[in-house]
């Protein structure tokens, strides 16, 4: 009935599927757990994850070469053998001990397509070196069911959702998103323009990586090389994400070589809050959108 994915690279995934699995026993259902590391060094982490091998249903394996995450979750979602795929990020965490089974009453209607449960993170503040991340996180992901319900398609994250494998199939992440941000854009629009409802309930897991600020930063610039490559492409609209209608603006006043220009003017004193124990959200906004206004004026 339910395959459930986890790419995975040098994360030690083994207390999550142990968990899922737990659960997932107690419904009597047929499933499958795979994890697929994309080739990630071989070290602790690969001789803890084997023993998945050692639960029933479940199997740890590695890519021979790294495909990048797009293709990479393209492969997963390839060898599920069921009609359902629950899609988690390695370094995510159920909430509640019947995680499982709220997912499961949530497709027990034929009506249901795709269902995203949200995804949480701990109230503690984290390390000083590691804030951005958790203040990213609580501001931008950690979205309450209330709010996410206005805008469906928006506020779906593919950390944590059950979905039909033949929509995925339809509608593939881009194998040509390699590194880390924005593959899950082109899926969730793939939804949106052919009509693919996304039901949101409560069901959130918890992030549990929060990688330092200066791991975090350098992911962002990643994800907006990620987010002009799908621009290029023309997948993506001016409307889809607010920092595209943003630079959008800018590119109709002109205004992107100046802001590209002021950008390169007060990037370490933007660097030096963002790195900071109290970064400020504002603040990533304005650095992404200056950042991603030089990429575009090389």
């Amino acid at each position: 009935m339910i395959s459930i994915l986890i790419p995975t690279y040098n994360f030690n995934t083994l207390p999550l599927v142990q968990e899922l699995h737990n659960q997932i026993l107690l419904e009597n259902i047929e499933f499958e757990i795979i994890v697929q590391d994309d080739a990630s060094p071989v070290n602790e982490n690969t001789e803890i994850n084997s023993k998945i091998n050692q639960l029933k249903n479940c199997r740890f394996e590695r890519n021979e070469t790294n495909l990048g995450r797009g293709q990479n979750r393209n492969a997963l979602v390839a060898k599920a053998q069921y009609d359902w795929i629950l899609l988690m990020d390695c370094d995510m965490f159920p909430k509640s001990k019947n995680f499982i089974k709220i997912y499961l009453k949530s497709i027990s209607k034929k009506d249901k397509q795709a269902v995203f449960g949200g995804i949480i993170y701990f109230d503690e503040k984290p390390k000083d070196n590691e804030v951005l991340r958790w203040v990213f996180g609580k501001n931008r992901e950690e979205i309450p069911l209330k709010k996410r319900l206005t805008n469906p398609y928006h506020y779906t994250l593919i950390s944590n959702i059950l979905v039909q494998k033949k929509w995925v199939m339809a509608h593939p992440f881009d194998n040509n998103i390699y590194n880390y941000g924005y593959e899950d854009v082109v899926l969730i629009l793939g939804f949106k323009s052919n009509n693919i409802p996304i039901h949101h309930i409560e069901n959130p897991a918890f992030h549990l990586n929060l990688e330092t600020s200066s791991v975090f930063l350098e992911k962002s610039h990643c994800s907006l090389e990620n987010l002009k490559h799908i621009i290029d492409k023309k997948i993506i609209e001016p409307n889809d994400t607010a920092l595209i209608k943003m630079y959008a603006k800018l590119e109709k006043l002109k205004l992107v070589k100046t802001t590209a220009f002021l950008f390169k003017i007060l990037k370490k004193y933007f660097i030096k809050n963002l790195l900071s124990k109290n970064p400020s959200i504002f603040i990533f906004d304005v650095y992404r959108l200056g950042y991603f206004c030089q990429l575009n004026s090389r």
